[in-house]
Parts: structure tokens; C-alpha cells; sequence
């Protein structure tokens, strides 16, 4: 073997050591994301369910409208919560083994397309029809847990919403914070840092101004991911599909296709966490069969 035939060996060698490294080390960051996002998730909700009921709702409203919003606040908060906890219980994966057998060792460095499953190198297991991989459950969306997932960003969304107004009242209320200036929110944080920090304002109201922009943060994404996954369902799409650039097959008219994801009851579905009751169609049947 000559020099420059054993440089290159060296240096292919060297290439696959690198690239393997840094494939572990993106792994662990994402295993990591898996374990810290839901533990944040559940932090917030703690905080937000003591923020609500010990101290926004009894100092802002009197004896009829504390039973009200407190009503509203549980209603909201416990559709989140349920539709979340359903969205890990009832998770979207296939055993069968025909397609796990087509899953080999090349699966776990990216998201690949297999006769419309899909393999996720985080949850290491065949996904019917993953849209994406949730950190904040920690497991896939796909065509099983897709309505429960849609719920949990629509609650999520409101009782930020909801939050975030209750929030405002009571900065107003108990700190005559003004938030008519439509450019409040974009000095409201620098500044009440600094004012923090020399002890100009109380550390409870520091905390508040932090949990209006955690509501807004959280209220944003979980609205913007309801609307694209509400579209890619109307259009029989996954997000992993459209990211692969795979045009989705016809798969009738969108609704159709919303039904496939929400059920025939799903009237039921938009106020309580309830399981998906599916229509089974000829076409489902023949799936089944085959």
C-alpha cells in the first residue's frame, strides 16, 4: 500500500471518528431537550395554577366573579393538561415487525420515509404517520395522538392568553403599572431588570413582569404550531412529509381528512380530553385486512 493510499485510509478514518462524535453529541443534546423541556412545561403550570388562585383571581374580582373566572381558569387549565397527558398516553407507533425489519442501523443518524412510516432516532421506534417529534411530551405526533396534540396547543394557547390579561390587571391593580402605551411590553422587561437590580421594585413584581413574557412566549408558539398542524391535516400532510419535499397522496376532500384526525365526535373532542372515535371506512378496512 502506498503513502498517499494510506493517508487517505488515515484521513477517512479520522472523518468517521469526527462525524460519529458529533452525531453523539447532538443525540445527547437532544436527549437532554427531551428530559428538560417537559420539566419546564410542569414548572410553569405549577406557577401559573399559584399565580391564579391565590393571587390574581382574589384580588381582582369579588365573591360572584371569583367563582366565575375561577370556573373559567380549571376549565382551561384541565382541558391543557388532560389533552397533554392524552397525547403521551395514547402514542402514535406501529409494531408491525414487516416495517421495523426494514429499519436498520443507517435509521438512527436522520428521519427517513418507509412506506409511510417513519422512524425517529430519539424515540427508537416506527412512528405510523410521525409529523414531528414533541419535546414537551418527549414523544412523537402522529396520525394516533394528532387531534389530543391539536387540543393541547389550542388550551395551551387560551390559558396563556387568559393568563397574560389577568397578569396585566393585576400589575395594574397592585403595582399601577400603565399599559396603555402600545410599546410597553418592549421596555417593560430591560427596564424592570435594572430596577430590580437596585432595588427599585420588589422581587415578586420582577417575577410577575417575567411570567407575562413566559405566558406570551408559550401563548405564541402553541398558536402558531395549532394553525400548521390544523392546515397540514385539512391538506392529509405530515410536517415530515413536507420537510422530505413527499407531496401527500390524495386522500379525499379536507373534510375528510379532518375527520380521520378528530373522529366522528368530535364536537365532544373540543371541550373535554376525550379518546378519538374513529370512522372506519372501506378504505380503513381493507388496511386492516391487508
Amino acid at each position: 500500500m502506498s503513502l498517499n493510499q494510506l493517508d487517505v485510509k488515515t484521513s477517512l478514518h479520522a472523518t468517521r471518528k469526527l462525524k460519529a462524535a458529533g452525531m453523539m453529541m447532538r443525540m445527547l443534546q437532544l436527549r437532554l431537550l427531551n428530559t428538560v423541556a417537559p420539566a419546564y412545561f410542569f414548572t410553569a403550570t405549577a406557577i401559573t395554577f399559584v399565580l391564579h388562585l391565590f393571587f390574581f383571581i382574589p384580588t381582582i374580582f369579588q365573591t360572584p366573579g371569583i367563582i366565575i373566572h375561577t370556573s373559567i381558569f380549571l376549565f382551561l387549565m384541565l382541558n391543557a393538561l388532560g389533552n397533554y397527558v392524552m397525547t403521551i398516553w395514547y402514542p402514535s407507533e406501529t409494531t408491525s415487525e414487516s416495517t421495523s425489519q426494514t429499519c436498520t442501523v443507517d435509521c438512527l443518524d436522520a428521519y427517513y420515509l418507509c412506506n409511510d412510516h417513519h422512524f425517529c432516532k430519539l424515540c427508537k421506534k416506527v412512528i405510523l404517520k410521525r409529523d414531528h417529534h414533541c419535546f414537551f411530551t418527549g414523544n412523537c405526533i402522529g396520525n394516533n395522538n394528532m387531534r389530543y396534540f391539536i387540543m393541547f396547543c389550542i388550551y395551551t394557547s387560551s390559558t396563556c392568553l387568559y393568563s397574560l390579561v389577568l397578569g396585566v390587571a393585576y400589575l395594574t391593580m397592585e403595582y399601577s403599572l400603565s399599559f396603555e402605551n402600545p410599546f410597553t411590553f418592549l421596555t417593560l422587561l430591560p427596564l424592570s431588570t435594572g430596577y430590580f437590580f437596585i432595588g427599585m421594585i420588589p422581587g415578586l413584581q420582577f417575577f410577575l413582569i417575567l411570567m407575562l413574557y413566559v405566558w406570551l412566549g408559550i401563548g405564541l408558539v402553541s398558536a402558531g404550531f395549532c394553525c400548521q398542524q390544523i392546515l397540514l391535516v385539512a391538506r392529509g400532510q405530515t410536517w415530515c412529509q413536507l420537510q422530505q419535499g413527499h407531496l401527500a397522496k390524495s386522500q379525499g376532500m379536507w373534510r375528510a381528512n379532518l375527520k380521520d384526525v378528530f373522529g366522528s365526535q368530535w364536537a365532544l373532542g373540543l371541550l373535554l380530553p376525550v379518546l378519538t372515535i374513529k370512522t372506519v371506512t372501506n378504505t380503513t378496512k381493507d388496511q386492516k385486512h391487508n
